[in-house]
Order: C-alpha cells, then structure tokens, then sequence
C-alpha cells in the first residue's frame, strides 16, 4: 500500500485510536497483525515497529510490538480463537464503514440527491 505524501502521518497506540479507526484496521487485517508490522526509526532515533493503515485522511502508523499484536488480537471477541475476524463482525463493519464512505461520496456529488427521472 503506497503511502500518499499529501495525508498526514499520525503515529499512535491502538488502544488511543477511535473505535471506528478500530474497526477499520480489523477490516484491512483481519488474519491479525503481527504478520504485517513494519519497523522505522522515530524522531528521537529509536526503532519501532508499528502496523501502518491508510485511512482516507490520515496514514497511521500503529505502534506495537509482534507480543502487542498477539494479546490485542488475543483479548479482542472480535476475533476467533484462531485470531480470525469472526464473519458476523467482518460484515458489520463492512456494511457500517461502507455506508461511512457512500455518506462521504454523497457530500462530494452535488447530484446525490437527485432522482433520476428516465420517464421524460
């Protein structure tokens, strides 16, 4: 996933993001996140890992540890036992964040609130 320069780059803990970015992660992992994690160095030259994500606004840089990753994945009931995301929680938050994004689009097009009228 290439990072867009032009979204600002947000580096935070998973537990202090809003639970809808929650959910949007869950969407984009939803084998878990472990296996994802990437590795930088911060401003003050330390090396962190961290899941990144793209939102629609912000590119986020998740900071975590792969035994972070595991007990978020371990202790979260949107996950299985398997550390899947169970399918009743994945087609929730798809049709939650799906609708988000149509609400979204529909602010961008000056037309969404016209019907269209193919009788004339």
């Amino acid at each position: 996933m290439p990072v867009n320069q032009a979204k600002p780059r947000v580096v935070k803990d998973y537990a202090k993001l809003e639970p809808n970015v929650q959910e949007q992660i869950k969407l984009e992992y939803p084998d878990g996140f472990e296996d994802n994690l990437i590795s930088f160095t911060n401003k003050e030259g330390n090396k962190v890992s961290a899941l990144p994500f793209e939102a629609e606004d912000k590119y986020y840089l998740v900071r975590m540890t792969i035994s972070e990753a595991q007990q978020i994945i371990e202790e979260d009931e949107d996950y299985d036992d398997d550390g899947q995301l169970r399918e009743d929680i994945k087609e929730e938050y798809e049709e939650k964040h799906l609708e988000d994004n149509e609400d979204d689009a529909d602010d961008l097009d000056p037309y969404a609130d016209e019907e269209d009228d193919d009788d004339v």
